[in-house]
C-alpha cells in the first residue's frame, strides 16, 4: 500500500498534481548530482534533476568552496614534484570543460598535495551544458519536501515549486542532496559524525584587486597559512580559525578565501540540519569573513587595496547526515590506505577534521586508499542509493572522503547501480559493487 511520509498523511497526496514518471530521480545538483543525472541520461534512462537552487554546482557554487579538492597523489615535497593525478573519471571529464572554457587554474600547491581553484560563473555555464546535453529534464528551485514509499521502494517524490506542490513517481532515486535528504524521510537510519557532532561548516568569500606578485613573495606558493601569518591570527581573539587557505583564481587580482571557522555565537558547535543552527552560522559567518578581511588588508603584503567582493551564497557544509550502508568505510581505511575489489573511487586526500579548538590534518604520503560501493547502498530501501558527501562513512573516514573529485565519481557509480537495477530489475544491494568497479574503469576512471 503506498503511503505518504513522514508528517502530513496520506490524504496529502489527494489532488496533487502528477508531474511524470522517471526511470532515475536525482536529488541535488552539486559535483555528485551532476555526474549521476548525466550518467544515467547517457545511459538511456529518463532522469530527472531536482536542484533547489536556480543552477547546477551545489556547495562548490553556492557555498563558493571554489577548489577541485582530491584528484592528485598527496607527496612529501610538492615543490621539487610535479602533480600526479589520481582520480579521473568525470572528475576529469568536468575539470577539462572548465579548463576548455578558462574557468580553472594550474594545480596549485596545498599543503603535500594540490588543488585547481574554478570559477563559480564557468562552472555554473560548464554544469547547464552537461545537464542540457544529456537531455536531462531539470526542475530548479524545486525542493522535495517528502517521499512516496510502497513497501520497502520509494515510489515517488513530493515537490515543491514556485506554483505549488507536485509529485514524480521513480523507478530508481539517487538522493545526492549531500544530507541524504530522501533517505532521512523514509525512516531508514542515519547518524551524524562522532555521536552527533559534526565538522564546522565554512563561510568563503572571494577579494580583487589584490597585488598578486607582492601577495606571493611574502605568502609563498603553498595555499595553506605560512607560520608566521599563523602567528599573528594567534594573537587575534575576534578570529576564530588560525590557519587558512587563500587561493588565487583564474582572475586577475581575485583571491578565493577559506579562512572562517563557524560556530555558534556562544561558542557551541552548530548543527545546520537544525534550522535555527543554521540560520546562526550564516550570521556569524558573515561577521568572521569581515573580520578576516580587515586582517588582511591591514596584514598582508598585495591585499592593502584589496575590496570585498562577496560572500558565499550560504555556508559551505561539510558533513550533516551519514547513511547506514551495506559497507561502511572506517577511520582504519584511510589510514591504512585500504584497497578493495568493488572500488568506485580512490582519494589520496588528507584526513581534514574541522571539529574543535584546533583543526586535524592527516596526511596520506605516497599512496590513496579506496571507497567501496557499499557505501553508497542504505542496508533497507529497495531502489534508493546516495552520492556525495551522505555516503556511509566514520567521522574521521568522512573527512577525507567527502570532496569534490571524489562526489563526482560517487555519483557516476550511483547512475551506473542504477542502469544495473533497472536493466537487471534487481535491489542496489543485490548488485555485484565489483560490476560496478569495472564498468568505471572501462569508462577511463582510475
Amino acid at each position: 500500500m503506498e503511503r505518504y511520509l513522514p508528517s502530513l498523511g496520506a490524504d496529502a497526496l489527494k489532488g496533487v498534481p502528477a508531474f511524470g514518471d522517471y526511470d532515475v530521480v536525482v536529488i541535488g545538483g552539486g559535483p555528485a548530482g551532476i555526474a549521476a543525472s548525466t550518467t544515467a541520461a547517457e545511459l538511456g534512462h529518463r532522469t530527472l534533476l531536482v536542484e533547489r537552487l536556480g543552477y547546477c554546482g551545489g556547495a562548490a557554487v553556492s557555498g563558493m568552496s571554489g577548489t577541485i579538492c582530491g584528484l592528485y597523489m598527496t607527496v612529501e615535497e610538492p615543490r621539487i614534484t610535479q602533480p600526479q593525478q589520481v582520480v579521473f573519471g568525470f572528475a576529469e571529464r568536468f575539470r577539462a570543460a572548465l579548463e576548455a572554457n578558462g574557468g580553472v587554474t594550474r594545480p596549485q600547491i596545498y599543503g603535500k598535495s594540490w588543488v585547481v581553484t574554478h570559477d563559480c560563473a564557468t562552472y555554473k555555464r560548464v554544469a547547464t551544458d552537461l545537464v542540457r546535453g544529456a537531455g536531462i529534464d531539470a526542475l530548479y528551485h524545486t525542493q522535495m519536501i517528502d517521499v512516496i514509499v510502497d513497501g520497502d521502494a520509494l515510489a515517488g517524490l513530493v515537490l515543491l515549486t514556485k506554483s505549488g506542490f507536485t509529485r514524480v513517481g521513480a523507478s530508481r532515486v539517487i538522493d545526492a542532496s549531500g544530507d541524504a535528504d530522501a533517505v532521512f524521510k523514509m525512516g531508514l537510519h542515519t547518524t551524524k559524525g562522532n555521536d552527533g557532532v559534526i565538522q564546522n561548516p565554512t563561510m568563503m568569500f572571494k577579494i580583487g584587486n589584490v597585488d598578486v606578485p607582492r601577495y606571493l613573495a611574502y605568502w609563498g606558493e603553498d595555499t595553506i597559512s605560512p607560520p608566521k601569518v599563523i602567528s599573528m591570527l594567534e594573537a587575534r581573539d575576534a578570529l576564530v580559525r588560525k590557519k587558512v587557505w587563500l587561493f588565487p583564481t583564474v582572475n586577475p587580482g581575485e583571491m578565493l578565501v577559506n579562512a572562517t571557522k563557524i560556530i555558534g555565537f556562544d561558542g557551541r558547535d552548530l548543527d545546520v540540519t537544525d534550522p535555527v543552527d543554521h540560520t546562526e552560522a550564516e550570521q556569524f559567518g558573515i561577521y568572521q569573513a569581515r573580520a578576516f578581511f580587515s586582517f588582511l588588508k591591514e596584514t598582508i603584503p598585495g591585499c592593502e587595496n584589496a575590496y570585498f567582493i562577496d560572500y558565499g551564497a550560504e555556508v559551505g557544509v561539510r558533513q550533516t547526515r551519514s547513511i547506514d550502508g551495506v559497507a561502511r568505510l572506517m577511520n582504519a581505511d584511510v589510514v591504512e590506505t585500504r584497497k578493495c575489489p568493488d572500488a568506485i573511487a580512490r582519494s589520496s586526500w588528507p584526513i581534514e577534521l574541522h571539529q574543535g579548538a584546533k583543526p586535524k590534518t592527516e596526511w596520506l604520503v605516497d599512496d590513496y586508499y579506496e571507497v567501496p560501493f557499499g557505501t553508497l547502498v542504505p542496508r533497507e530501501g529497495r531502489n534508493v542509493i546516495v552520492a556525495g558527501r551522505c555516503l556511509s562513512a566514520e567521522h574521521e573516514a568522512l573527512a577525507s572522503c567527502r570532496v569534490t573529485a571524489q562526489c563526482f565519481e560517487y555519483g557516476r557509480a550511483a547512475a551506473i547501480a542504477a542502469d544495473i537495477s533497472i536493466r537487471d530489475d534487481i535491489a542496489f544491494r543485490e548488485i555485484d559493487g565489483v560490476a560496478v568497479a569495472e564498468r568505471m574503469g572501462a569508462d577511463g576512471a582510475a
